[in-house]
C-alpha cells in the first residue's frame, strides 16, 4: 500500500473511544544532550529544574518525561548514579505519575558498550535506544542481542529511536530473527533529522509508516522546528505518539519562542482532546509499552 493511501484510509477510519482509538501517550523531552540556556532560558538542566518540570508537565497531561543528565561542565552524561538521583528528585515531585525514561543517546561521547553498560548500572524503568548505535552493523548484534535480554528480564521498557525508513525494515528484520529479544517495543521515528535546516514537516511520517506497514502496534514521533505541533497532531490523528520538549523544538506554532516544556505538552494535548482522542495516564503507558 502507497504511504498516500494508507494516510486517506486512516483518515476516515471512524474516531472512537474504543481499542481502535488508544489513549495517547504524551512524552515531554525537556533538554537534550546539547542545548543550554543561551537557547532557551527556561530550559531545565539541574536535577532541580528538571523535577520541577516534570510537575508542571505532568499536570499538562504527560504520561512520561525523557531526561537527560550533564556533567558539572554541562556536557551530556551517561551515569548510572546522576540517573538514579534525578530519578529519585522526580519520584518525590510527582509520586509514579510519569514513566520515567533516561537516554543511552551517544552524542558523541559515548561507544555502544558504554552505553549499554549504564543502562545496566541503572536499571531504570524505561530507557531510548538508537538502533543505529547499540546495533550500527552485524558485528554487533551478538552483544546487542545479550543486552536486549538483560532488558527485557529485568522489564525494562524499551523506546527503539529509528531516523529514517530504512531503519523500520532493518529494525523488523533484527526483531524477527530475535536480535531485539521477545516482548513490547515502543519505536520512535524522528521526523526531519537531516533535512535541509532541521525543519520537520507532517509529510515526514509517511515514509516511516509504508516501511512499517501493520507491523508496528505502537508508534510514536518527535519532531523539530515550529512545525512540531503540526507533526504531533498528525501522529496523534494516525494512532501513534507522541514526544515533544525542548529537546527538538524551542519554538511554538507561530514560530516565537515557546514558553516553556508545559506549554508545548499542553498544545498537544489540548488538540488531542480536540478531535476525541484521551490521553494516557502514567499506567497505561506502563501497560501499553509492556
Amino acid at each position: 500500500m502507497r504511504a498516500t493511501d494508507l494516510l486517506i484510509q486512516r483518515e476516515t477510519e471512524p474516531v472512537t473511544h474504543d481499542a481502535g482509538w488508544p489513549p495517547l501517550i504524551l512524552a515531554n523531552a525537556p533538554n537534550g544532550a546539547t542545548r543550554t540556556k543561551a537557547d532557551h532560558p527556561a530550559l531545565p538542566i539541574t536535577q532541580a529544574e528538571i523535577a520541577r518540570t516534570a510537575a508542571e508537565i505532568a499536570e499538562a497531561g504527560a504520561a512520561m518525561i525523557h531526561v537527560h543528565v550533564r556533567d558539572a561542565q554541562g556536557r551530556h552524561l551517561l551515569d548510572a548514579e546522576a540517573y538514579r538521583a534525578l530519578t529519585a528528585a522526580i519520584r518525590a515531585e510527582v509520586g509514579e505519575r510519569l514513566v520515567v525514561q533516561i537516554t543511552s543517546e551517544a552524542a558523541g561521547r559515548y561507544e555502544a558498550p558504554e552505553q549499554m553498560a549504564v543502562v545496566r548500572a541503572a536499571r531504570p524503568e524505561a530507557v531510548s535506544l538508537a538502533l543505529r548505535e547499540i546495533v550500527p552493523d552485524a558485528a554487533s548484534e551478538t552483544a546487542a542481542a545479550a543486552f536486549f535480554a538483560f532488558a527485557r528480564r529485568e522489564r525494562i521498557l524499551l523506546q527503539v529511536i529509528l531516523y529514517e525508513a530504512a531503519e523500520v525494515t532493518r529494525y523488523a528484520e533484527l526483531k524477527r530473527r530475535g536480535v531485539l529479544g521477545e516482548g513490547g517495543d515502543f519505536p520512535l521515528f524522528v521526523l526531519g533529522r537531516y533535512t535541509p535546516g532541521q525543519v520537520s514537516r507532517p509529510a515526514d511520517l509517511l515514509p516511516f509508516l509504508a516501511a512499517a506497514g501493520e507491523g508496528l502496534p505502537l508508534w510514536a514521533i518527535c519532531a523539530f522546528g515550529p512545525r512540531e505541533q503540526a507533526c504531533a497532531l498528525v501522529a496523534a490523528g494516525l494512532g501513534g505518539h507522541v514526544r515533544v520538549g525542548f529537546e527538538n523544538s524551542l519554538l511554538a506554532p507561530d514560530g516565537r519562542p515557546a514558553e516553556s516544556n508545559a506549554a508545548q505538552i499542553r498544545r498537544a494535548a489540548e488538540g488531542a482532546r480536540g478531535f476525541g482522542r484521551p490521553l494516557a495516564d502514567a499506567d497505561t503507558a506502563r501497560a501499553m509499552m509492556a
